[in-house]
């Protein structure tokens, strides 16, 4: 399976522009299975903050396999780690049925690490080292992050905690050296779905309206309810941030829908950013008018990977 390349379809872009219908028509016209690239749809009960819609996955009466969704209880971590272990293993039982494998998401640094075949290995804490970096000042943590090479998730300067893990890991990277030989042979298609950014605002407050009075509150109270604490539930995305802080009486519903609304525009844009300077980065995504009816965009698609 390493020698010879596979095709792999991926259907990106920013939220609300229509990725997993595309994706889920695509795989039943061409027997395809979807792998789910988004950092939060991994969550089991977390269904309508995170947008898993899986109506989508059933196209003329059948349902579209996917992977990579409903694997991980809510609450607990998810790695960039694990996706790329997930990944490799839903890309080879797929590849092994005979079928077409198609990553669909919008979290830039689970795609990049595919394309760019990151190599971010189990890495075992070193308390020795750890304490020789808790003596360190956070410039200087931060400076010697930088010293290992470009950083592939500016969040890890954000939090000490954070920062000494990522700086173990590069450090462990150094020892070891990096190898990407575990990481299938792929060959990308890649293909974006683009709108204008008035209809995708447009296209995020009317689906925002619509998730609100179809159970994401409710969706909140129970996993509340379930033990999970408004803290820890708050670190799961925008979503569940707002949401939780109206549920606990912080907020007005009003201030809610305005702040989650504005937040949602914003995380669009950054997503567009990322996109954009992934292309510059050297890769190669083609863009699709996001107006084109479901056919036209699916056929598109087959004659470029034909």
């Amino acid at each position: 399976m390493k020698n010879k390349p596979h095709k792999l379809i991926t259907i990106l872009g920013c939220t609300a522009t229509g990725k997993t219908q595309l994706a889920t028509n695509l795989a039943a016209v061409h027997n395809g299975e979807i792998i789910s690239a988004d950092s939060r749809q991994v969550f089991r009960g977390m269904d309508i903050g995170t947008g898993k819609d899986l109506d989508d996955y059933v196209v003329n009466k059948k349902q579209v396999p996917y992977h990579l969704i409903d694997i991980a209880d809510a609450g607990s971590e998810y790695s960039l780690f694990q996706f790329q272990k997930d990944f490799i293993k839903a890309f080879d039982q797929i590849i092994t049925k005979g079928k077409t494998p198609i990553l669909c998401g919008g979290t830039g640094l689970y795609l990049n690490s595919v394309f760019k075949k990151y190599f971010i290995p189990d890495v075992p804490k070193d308390d020795a080292f750890r304490k020789t970096l808790s003596r360190k000042t956070d410039e200087d943590l931060i400076n010697m992050l930088q010293s290992y090479g470009p950083l592939h998730n500016k969040t890890d300067i954000t939090e000490r905690e954070r920062l000494i893990r990522a700086i173990e890991i590069n450090e462990y990277k150094k020892r070891q050296g990096n190898t990407a030989d575990d990481f299938p042979n792929i060959e990308h298609h890649i293909f974006g779905i683009q709108l204008p950014r008035e209809i995708v605002r447009e296209r995020i407050t009317q689906r925002l309206k619509m998730r609100l009075e179809n159970g994401m509150i409710e969706e909140v109270k129970r996993i509340l309810d379930s033990g999970m604490s408004a803290e820890r539930l708050m670190h799961y995305g925008l979503e569940y941030r707002y949401v939780t802080q109206f549920v606990c009486g912080e907020i007005s519903y009003e201030e809610m829908f305005r702040l989650l609304n504005i937040a949602i525009h914003q995380f669009a844009k950054r997503q567009m950013t990322w996109f954009r300077k992934m292309e510059r980065q050297g890769v190669n995504i083609k863009w699709i008018d996001g107006d084109l009816r479901i056919e036209e965009k699916t056929k598109f698609i087959l004659s470029d990977f034909d």
